[in-house]
């Protein structure tokens, strides 16, 4: 057997797409709305972006498009980390180009942005995309974290796609990728190469947000499926009475993630790093408050639990980020002198005798372990690599040590044992739940749309996303609508904004007012395995963040 049975069912799913785009392709057109602006920086973006800049809005209406039926071929590049769906965005784009001419071809360029610098592609066919339809992964042609952002490479891309009369490309990534789909869409436009750049919106972390993005694809797959997972574990502490579980969860920055998963499975702890930086809480307090938390949940018999950690807390919390920030600063300045020493803990001294005084206490209270976990490789853009800092044993060893001084002053007389988690990588490539399956078709479907329009520099918009598929709506918005100006290697850098979790925001609120009985009670909820057949009400259910911030 080559396939699982439920594999071979689901290259027969038929995606559900909104009512718009089940037109026929030449009676849908585009209609423009009102111009857009910069979410800050306005000006620097203008001045950076003067053919890309404060573009229309599109939505897509019931018209006559005839032009869209013209002969084109399409690129289409996966870009950065893995996420359920990106196979039925490409399905989108050919469907939806097949269906405008049978003579046009999609190239598909291998291993991200790279594919194109190196002219390694493959042509996908009906034949080769049928394998791919509605499964999990990139593995239809892979994907890269190389950047286009050199106008050396800027021509590369020109001539290649010259090379095959491509007339467009579709990026397919997170924040950064659309970035870069900007400023190749800016360059394009401003050279008159006449190829159009089209974006689709990627990220498990559900940080590429705003409201003409309402969800990123694959953070309905990725939630669900590491819920799935949290009420497993739920289910086994409240069966075997004797562990907590302290589960880190991926998400770099934003703790979308973590928010979501907390709020399908109501865990006695759930950490929100953008509320830890509002409120400048220290490491010791949020030990503080678990250790508090342990210890009332003992009081009533229940030595258990579950705490939600994101991934990116550490950079949250003020006194690390003052001490991430500083030995950003030193290994960049002493890197020569760093790498030439080989054992860990004279590193660690290395590095404890250049900080400032009140960052090396901070420093030297923490494990070993972690301290070497911050000394290691910056990612490429020279931050530390947080999804390598074992946060959650962090705090499962710091609120041990809490309660072990607590029951020396006999104000904790309970039992704890902790287990540590990290759920991240099961989450990426997992089978894409229908909602994902239909989204992303339609982002796919809505992309070809956009590049049949004529556009480019936008992103494929399809919104309403709470409804039924019918009743979603397809349009597109202009990338440089969503950015702003940062600090990336020391230099000021047009860039999308990330979207953090928002503190007024409807889901956090939520969360805010059931937290404290979650925490002493055990409320426990499974979700449990994504459902593909029965019930639209259980098998097309969306997030309970999209659905509390489209409830009116």
């Amino acid at each position: 057997m080559d396939i699982s049975p439920l594999q071979r069912v689901r290259y027969a799913y038929q995606p559900k797409l909104p009512a718009i785009l089940r037109e026929s392709i030449t009676k849908v057109a585009p209609q423009k709305g009102e111009a857009t602006s910069a979410q800050s920086d306005a000006d620097r973006i203008k001045a950076l972006f003067p053919n890309t800049y404060g573009l229309p809005r599109v939505s897509f209406l019931s018209g006559v498009n005839t032009d869209i039926s013209k002969k084109r071929n399409v690129g289409v590049i996966l870009s950065g980390g893995q996420a359920p769906g990106g196979h039925n965005v490409i399905s989108g784009i050919f469907d939806a180009l097949k269906a405008a001419n049978r003579e046009n071809t999609l190239y598909g360029f291998k291993g991200g942005p790279s594919g194109i610098l190196e002219d390694s592609y493959r042509i996908i066919d009906e034949e080769y995309l049928a394998a791919f339809r509605n499964t999990g992964g990139f593995d239809i042609i892979g994907s890269g974290r190389t950047k286009l952002e050199t106008e050396e490479q800027f021509e590369v891309c020109a001539q290649v796609c010259k090379n095959h009369e491509i007339d467009a490309l579709v990026i397919i990534g997170g924040d950064d990728s659309n970035t870069n789909a900007a400023v190749l869409a800016e360059y394009f436009l401003a050279k008159g190469h006449g190829i159009q750049v089209i974006g689709c919106p990627k990220t498990i972390d559900g940080d590429l947000k705003n409201e003409s993005i309402e969800i990123s694809f694959g953070f309905d797959t990725a939630t669900k499926t590491y819920s799935e997972l949290i009420g497993n574990i739920e289910r086994d502490a409240n069966s075997a009475k004797k562990y907590w579980h302290f589960i880190k969860l991926m998400g770099r920055s934003a703790s979308h993630i973590a928010l979501e998963c907390a709020l399908e499975t109501q865990p006695n702890v759930c950490l929100i790093s953008e509320e830890v930086e509002a409120k400048e809480q220290s490491l010791v307090s949020i030990v503080d408050y678990i250790a508090k938390i342990v210890a009332e949940r003992a009081e009533d018999g229940n030595n258990f639990g579950v705490a939600l950690i994101p991934e990116g807390l550490i950079e949250f919390i003020p006194e690390i980020k003052v001490l991430i920030s500083q030995i950003n600063n030193l290994l960049a300045k002493e890197e020569k002198a760093f790498n030439k020493i080989a054992d860990g803990s004279e590193r660690i001294a290395f590095v404890a005798e250049r900080l400032s005084k009140e960052t090396a206490k901070v420093f030297t209270i923490l494990p070993e372990e972690i301290q070497k976990q911050l000394l290691m490789d910056r990612d490429p853009h020279g931050n530390v690599q947080v999804s390598r800092i074992e946060t959650d044993k962090l705090l499962a060893q710091m609120v041990e040590e809490k309660l072990s001084g607590m029951k020396k002053e006999g104000t904790y007389t309970g039992k704890f044992s902790s287990m540590t988690h990290f759920f991240g990588y099961e989450g990426r490539c997992a089978f894409p739940t229908n909602f994902d399956a239909d989204y992303c078709y339609s982002l796919g479907y809505n992309a070809f749309l956009l590049i049949g329009s004529g556009l480019s520099g936008y992103l494929s918009s399809v919104t309403n996303l709470a409804a039924p598929a019918e009743e979603w709506k397809a349009g597109g918005i202009p990338i440089t609508m969503m950015m702003n100006m940062e600090v990336r290697h020391g230099e000021d850098k047009p860039v999308i904004k990330k979207a953090l979790v928002e503190l007024d925001g409807k889901p956090f609120q939520y969360f805010a007012e059931h937290r404290d009985k979650w925490a002493r009670e055990t409320c426990y909820t499974y979700p449990g395995a994504v459902q593909y057949f029965g019930p639209a009400e259980v098998c097309d259910l969306t997030t309970v963040t999209l659905a509390l911030e489209q409830t009116r």
